[in-house]
């Protein structure tokens, strides 16, 4: 895998993270208050149904159970944990305590896909946890147990999520637009009962909310999605994990164009530090052998062995 490539493959993928960082602004503005569950499952459900019909592929075998923890772990209760931290924390705190997810993907890449633990790495992490905490706390933070909590839960299932899709890959002839539509539609069908027992349907639907259900939706799910599933069939699933510090950086800046919120010297250091941890991944991004991940095929070898990772 040449650098250039490594370059444009982090690059689409970063734009997942860029637009996962909106959803805060999106849930506070523009969808219905507290109903993280509803909002979950109108961001997977729509969308997982769309790539269906298009794909029209459905699990063969051991895939059924397999999408269906990778769709409850990327994706539905992701989706809600994130939804309960973004009402009940301001959307820069959620993005910090979100932030501890690379760390969790180091430590779950070692123990189930054999990742040697690199300095670089754990320095990396550490610039990033940094630099998002100057970026995003404020004297303003207001730490609210349950939402942290849900935060610090949510990093915990896509950390899970991310390593187990680059341990199990996907079914060979299959492509990505269809697993991430397996995986948007289970996350939707495990969302939607639950939805209707414990929160049940608002009484009004405005435009404004379906303008927010829609863009979470169709770009923050299916583009978002398949751009984030694409990046881990080609990259190492560490390299993956730093670019989702991409989030706060946007929700930084849409809160400064979009809310008029001010930029601080010491929050643009936070951005220099943070863009400074994901660089340093790239650079040592394992290099070497064909661009072939776990992914491409049914039980390809692990993930550092098919990328050709040297030492």
């Amino acid at each position: 895998m040449t650098r250039g490539r490594v370059a444009l493959d982090s690059l689409l993928t970063l734009t997942a993270p860029v637009v996962w960082g909106s959803t805060y602004i999106v849930t506070t503005e523009l969808l219905p208050p507290d109903r993280p569950l509803l909002a979950a499952a109108m961001r997977s459900l729509p969308a997982g149904l769309v790539l269906l019909a298009v794909c029209r592929v459905l699990p063969r075998g051991v895939w059924w159970w397999r999408v269906l923890i990778l769709g409850a772990l990327n994706m539905g209760v992701f989706f809600y944990l994130l939804f309960v931290a973004a009402y009940l924390l301001p959307g820069g705190v959620a993005a910090l305590v979100m932030s501890v997810q690379p760390m969790l993907v180091l430590v779950l890449a070692a123990l189930v896909l054999g990742n040697r633990v690199r300095p670089v790495h754990v320095l990396a992490c550490v610039l990033g946890v940094v630099g998002v905490g100057l970026l995003v706390v404020g004297p303003e933070a207001e730490l609210n147990p349950w939402g942290v909590l849900a935060g610090i839960a949510a990093a915990a299932c896509m950390a899970t999520g991310i390593v187990l899709t680059k341990h199990w890959g996907r079914p060979q002839g299959v492509g990505v637009l269809a697993m991430t539509g397996w995986q948007l539609t289970a996350a939707g069908l495990l969302l939607a009962p639950a939805t209707l027992v414990v929160e049940g349907l608002p009484t009004q639907i405005t435009g404004p909310n379906l303008t927010g259900f829609a863009y979470l939706s169709l770009v923050g799910a299916l583009l978002a999605y398949s751009l984030w599933l694409r990046g881990l069939d080609r990259l190492p699933a560490v390299t993956v994990s730093f670019l989702s510090f991409g989030s706060p950086l946007a929700a930084t800046v849409l809160g400064w164009a979009v809310l008029g919120e001010a930029l601080t010297p010491v929050q643009l250091a936070g951005a220099l530090i943070a863009v400074a941890a994901v660089s340093v991944v790239q650079v040592v991004a394992p290099r070497g052998g064909p661009a072939r991940s776990a992914g491409h095929r049914e039980g390809a070898p692990r993930e550092e062995a098919a990328l050709g990772t040297r030492g």
